[in-house]
């Protein structure tokens, strides 16, 4: 399917241009567009090492096997072609982990790797598995616990109680995250994806030898006992344990609460109720403290700490490697289409069905243009803020907007260029009720809320 809307978002990107009198632009897009690519791709080479370095360290120390048991009921209903104990389900929660708290620059690194160890599974190569689909519907349509790119915007324009938005842009991620994973359970068992049963003729891949094989119940608590016990504490490793868990909580009491050491907080931090203070602290500390957990519990479990992160490290650098055509290629169909004109002309498209449902007009461009184009839909939420206001019912709703979406295409390519696949079933469709969804969902609850 990629390949006929990259075609598709070419072609009419030169037509459109043709015929504004922009086919100059739209020349010009092309190369921009692919500069733009390697910027992204350069920058994500640093994130890359990084958080794949940590995530073999948490590998190793059995990190990946605690997580897998402690939400295996759910993940074996969201993913139930994965083994339980398979290294895909630590770094499919630590993904969905990274989205939930905002940190973008971890998830996609530790999306990809997920993504990797998933294709290992993979019998039919260049083909998406439903296990890959599912996780592409969670990754674009996330539930955002805080949306700090927002709530920054709406502050520096003047709105001093900007943390208003957690609340409705969490129940309009959870509506377009539940949305998401509905589709693609529904859509990998219509006739028009569902997976037909391999046979003898079929291009078929065989599993890795090292792929462990598909267990259940008592046997992933044995094998993640056999792990701790092939993998030694250090002596009093449990009280150091202790006692780093005890200074994240007295530093988030003090970074919420800096009144307990006789300091006055900030009069934005003042204003709000002790849960959101809570909230924004834990946004704050969450980054540097995963980084000094996962080092520190491996180096308790007697692992080479240093060595195995630049083992790790080591992976990101051939992962962009991989992806870098599939950017160029996403960027370059995307800022063609849009500077051609592409963007307004499916706005006054969509126009009948938006007055319909009595979605803002002001919010059709940026709902339009978010599955596409990350920084041109910042931009958009930017003038929409400074046009109407940081408190206005508009500015609240499209920062609630910006955060119930993801750039569906642009993570679609990375992801599933990332492991060569070409066949991406129905991933597309499911990312696209998300987008769907996420944007209706934003303009009601918000009016609910806010009374628009």
């Amino acid at each position: 399917m990629l390949n006929y809307i990259w075609l598709i978002l070419i072609a009419l990107a030169v037509m459109i241009g043709g015929f504004t009198g922009k086919i100059g632009e739209v020349g010009q897009a092309a190369v921009d567009s692919a500069n733009v690519a390697v910027t992204i791709a350069m920058g994500l080479v640093a994130v890359m090492t990084l958080w794949l370095g940590l995530m073999r360290l948490a590998d190793k120390a059995g990190l990946v096997n605690h997580l897998g048991l402690a939400l295996k009921p759910v993940m074996v209903w969201l993913f139930p072609e994965v083994p339980p104990n398979h290294p895909a389900m630590g770094a499919i929660i630590m993904n969905m982990a990274a989205n939930i708290l905002g940190l973008n620059n971890a998830a996609t690194p530790l999306g990809l790797r997920a993504m990797k160890e998933l294709e290992t599974l993979n019998r039919r190569p260049g083909v998406a598995t439903n296990a890959m689909c599912m996780l592409l519907a969670i990754n674009t349509s996330s539930i955002t616990l805080i949306p700090v790119t927002v709530i920054a915007l709406l502050t520096i324009n003047g709105n001093h109680n900007a943390t208003v938005i957690i609340g409705t842009s969490l129940a309009a991620t959870a509506v377009a995250h539940a949305a998401a994973i509905a589709a693609c359970k529904l859509l990998e068992r219509s006739p028009w994806f569902r997976l037909r049963p391999l046979g003898e003729k079929e291009s078929v891949a065989p599993l890795p030898e090292e792929a462990p094989e598909i267990i259940t119940g008592q046997e992933v608590v044995e094998k993640t006992e056999h792990a701790d016990q092939t993998l030694p504490w250090v002596p009093f490793s449990g009280w150091i344990l202790l006692s780093v868990a005890l200074l994240f909580i007295v530093m988030l009491s003090v970074v919420a609460f800096p009144e307990l050491l006789g300091r006055m907080p900030l009069p934005e931090a003042a204003a709000r109720n002790p849960a959101l203070r809570l909230i924004d602290a834990l946004s704050m500390l969450a980054l540097p403290w995963l980084i000094l957990f996962f080092p520190l519990y491996a180096a308790l479990r007697r692992i080479p700490v240093y060595d195995e992160f630049v083992e790790g490290g080591k992976e990101g650098f051939n992962v962009i490697l991989r992806i870098f055509p599939y950017i160029v290629a996403m960027l370059v169909a995307v800022g063609m289409f849009k500077v051609a004109g592409g963007m307004d002309l499916l706005t006054w498209l969509v126009q009948p069905i938006t007055t319909l449902l009595h979605f803002p007009s002001e919010l059709v461009p940026l709902a339009m243009i978010r599955p596409f184009s990350g920084t041109t839909s910042l931009a958009l939420l930017t003038d929409i803020i400074k046009d109407h206001g940081a408190t206005s019912f508009l500015a609240l709703t499209a920062g609630t907007l910006y955060g119930c979406s993801e750039t569906t295409f642009y993570v679609i390519a990375v992801y599933f260029g990332s492991v060569h696949i070409k066949k991406t079933r129905h991933a597309i469709p499911a990312g696209i009720v998300a987008d769907v969804v996420g944007p209706v969902a934003s303009v009601l609850i918000c009016r609910a809320v806010f009374g628009g």
